[in-house]
């Protein structure tokens, strides 16, 4: 199973599972994302083309990765008038999985991304988790050091100042 997909100004075939590197697309990773533009659909048995979009079929998948592809050189030139610049540009991009394709998401898609969700949130919250352990033995340590502090101390000896000498020369 198979389709050709419209976006950014390109068409791309994509099948299930495949990672597609697209133009930028607004997101962060983990949304979800939708491509409605398809110009063809092969479920395996039957080919539709679309004139110019095949109705009721849509392509979905998730956000993998927001970056930049390689850096390349726009070099402009003009023989004999000492004209040169020299430029880079970095293009964004955004890679998608595609989870599904047809007449709309199924049902196990939608779990499954919601599970990822949820495991992704637990994965977030859990650093909360230890900043909160941390902040508590913070706190059992500044308690502690209080006790030390309150209970009568000894007297101490300063080390800062000279001892003299109490032996005559």
């Amino acid at each position: 199973m198979y389709a050709v997909v419209s976006t950014g100004g390109k068409q791309y075939k994509v099948q299930k599972d495949e990672i597609l590197r697209v133009e930028k697309l607004p997101g962060t990773v983990g949304d979800r994302v939708s491509f409605d533009k398809v110009l063809l659909f092969n479920d395996g048995e039957t080919v539709t083309i679309g004139q110019p979009t095949v109705e009721g079929i849509a392509v979905g998948g998730h956000i993998v990765q927001q970056g930049k592809a390689k850096k390349i050189v726009v070099f402009k030139y003009k023989r004999r008038k000492r004209y040169r610049r020299k430029q880079g540009h970095r293009q964004p991009f955004t890679a998608v999985k595609i989870d599904w394709m047809g007449t709309g998401e199924p049902e196990e898609a939608i779990e499954a991304k919601d599970e990822l969700v949820q495991k992704e949130e637990v994965a977030e919250t859990a650093p909360v988790a230890e900043e909160a352990a941390g902040a508590a033995t913070v706190e059992a340590e500044s308690a502690a050091e209080e006790a030390v502090e309150a209970a009568p101390a000894e007297e101490e000896t300063s080390t800062d100042e000279p001892v003299e000498d109490k032996t005559e020369s």
